[in-house]
C-alpha cells in the first residue's frame, strides 16, 4: 500500500531566474520541492512564498527543500527576495 502513497519530489534550479519557472503537484499526495542554487546572484538569494508564510535563505542551504502542502488546488506563487523572480506551484 505503500507504493501508492509515494511522495511527488520536484527540483527548481535557481540560476539565471527560476527553471523550471512552473512546477505541478497532484492534490492529496505529499509533496516537496527542491530549489537547487547555481549562481551567486544576491537577488535570487532568498525565495519568497507568501502564501506559505515562508522566507528560505537559498545561499546556506544550496538544496533547500520545501514540503508543500497539496491539499487544496490551486496556484502558489513564489519571487526572489526582490520580487524581480516569479514562478508558481500548481496543485492539479
Amino acid at each position: 500500500m505503500g507504493l501508492f502513497k509515494r511522495k511527488q519530489s520536484k527540483t527548481i534550479v535557481v540560476d539565471k531566474g527560476y527553471e523550471p519557472s512552473e512546477v505541478h503537484f497532484k492534490q492529496g499526495k505529499e509533496a516537496e520541492l527542491t530549489f537547487k542554487v547555481k549562481t551567486d546572484n544576491t537577488c535570487l538569494q532568498k525565495v519568497v512564498i507568501k502564501d506559505l508564510g515562508l522566507e528560505k535563505d537559498l545561499f546556506n542551504d544550496p538544496d533547500k527543500t520545501i514540503q508543500i502542502p497539496t491539499d487544496k488546488r490551486g496556484e502558489i506563487p513564489f519571487a526572489c527576495g526582490m520580487d524581480m523572480f516569479h514562478g508558481k506551484i500548481v496543485i492539479d
